[in-house]
């Protein structure tokens, strides 16, 4: 059976945790910035794990990881 190819852009954006979560990174934290209270962006700093709906979705990318 050939090789599986893990997408580009998902291996870029996600990271597996050791409990077998996968992390992503905030949106909105790129410009644009001086409107958002600093508290905000703060928050958006910060890594936050993929729901379970969306996982479905993701776990076909990245099939060596998970």
């Amino acid at each position: 059976m050939p090789k599986v190819k893990t997408k580009s852009g998902a291996k870029k954006r996600f990271k597996v945790t050791g409990t077998g979560k996968i992390k992503r990174k905030r949106a909105f934290k790129n410009h644009i910035l001086t409107k958002k209270t600093t508290k905000q962006k703060r928050r958006l700093t910060k890594k936050a794990i993929v729901n379970k709906r969306d996982e479905s979705n993701i776990k076909p990318m990245l099939p060596y990881l998970l």
